[in-house]
């Protein structure tokens, strides 16, 4: 179905446009691009305003999936009769909502609540057709119209940025917040993530697009700035948590003093996510020689 989008279509290029979501992209939407070729369209992670608005302004034949999370495949349920593409690294979460889980390796009662959450808020629909892809795999839509899929692993293991024709780079989750990176599932590493903007900085586009709230950056040097800036995060991050460990500390204790997310914000996996970013960081303390065990589940600063 094709749907008037307004205003909230922004038009970057002839043939790439962004939808933007509720709120300027913030969860639970985003910002989803759609690209127009001679031969194909394709809407890469489609949100849940895109849903909500019943589709796109022209007929899609293919969703891209950047990874595995759920605000990025509420249209995987939308448009049934288009193909799904996927990282092979997160094909699993595509393919079930039992993969889906698994990306952020929820237990108990914590996993049934957010299955719960995404099966009614997320539109989630499983798609055992959707298809994989690899780094440097190409869409080739016509026309001269590419997407090329960049690899950016960290945030899961299949995360990927888009080279889009005409000169628009597709962050993704790589969104150059003040919150920071976020590498806090099962399937997340902190030194990946790292790699990745490192990877990424280097990328030359007239336009930088991220799925949440920074939307599109038309400014290299405005890039440069904030994607330097997100990084500096995961240092800030290792420095408090390395100052808390001045006394002996267990994860749990750095769980409860939390070194993602502010006092008052309450999430279903905010346990899950402090409790892996933790671990993630008190690993690479110990391989630095910074931190040790000093008791069984008790972490010091050396």
């Amino acid at each position: 179905m094709q749907i008037d989008w307004g205003e909230d279509e922004i038009r970057l290029t002839d043939a790439v446009s962004v939808l933007q979501g509720a709120s300027k992209g913030a969860y639970p939407s985003g910002n989803s691009v759609l690209v127009k070729g001679a031969g194909e369209t394709v809407i890469i992670d489609p949100s849940v305003t895109v849903v909500e608005k019943g589709g796109a302004p022209v007929a899609v034949d293919a969703v891209i999936n950047s990874h595995g999370h759920e605000d990025h495949m509420p249209g995987n349920g939308l448009f049934t009769e288009s193909r799904v593409h996927i990282h092979n690294d997160d094909l699993p979460a595509a393919h079930s909502l039992d993969g889906l889980l698994d990306v952020y390796g929820l237990e108990g009662q914590t996993r049934i609540d957010f299955g719960n959450e995404i099966m009614t808020e997320f539109n989630y629909m499983p798609r055992p057709d959707a298809q994989g892809f690899v780094d440097g795999d190409v869409f080739d839509l016509g026309g001269g119209v590419t997407v090329e899929a960049v690899h950016l692993p960290g945030h899961t293991r299949g995360h990927s940025g888009f080279r889009i024709s005409g000169g628009v780079f597709f962050l993704s989750d790589i969104d150059l917040t003040g919150f920071g990176p976020y590498y806090g599932d099962a399937w997340s590493d902190l030194d990946q993530f790292e790699e990745s903007l490192h990877t990424v900085l280097p990328e030359e586009a007239d336009h930088y697009v991220t799925f949440h709230h920074k939307g599109i950056i038309s400014s290299r040097d405005t890039f440069v700035e904030r994607c330097t800036a997100f990084l500096s995060v995961i240092d800030r991050r290792h420095t408090n948590m390395l100052e808390y460990l001045v006394e002996p500390r267990s994860i749990d204790d750095m769980v409860a003093h939390r070194f993602v997310y502010r006092p008052h914000v309450e999430t279903t996996f905010l346990e899950s996510v402090e409790k892996r970013t933790a671990e993630l960081h008190v690993a690479r303390m110990i391989e630095r020689g910074e931190a040790s065990e000093v008791e069984p589940g008790r972490y010091q600063r050396v």
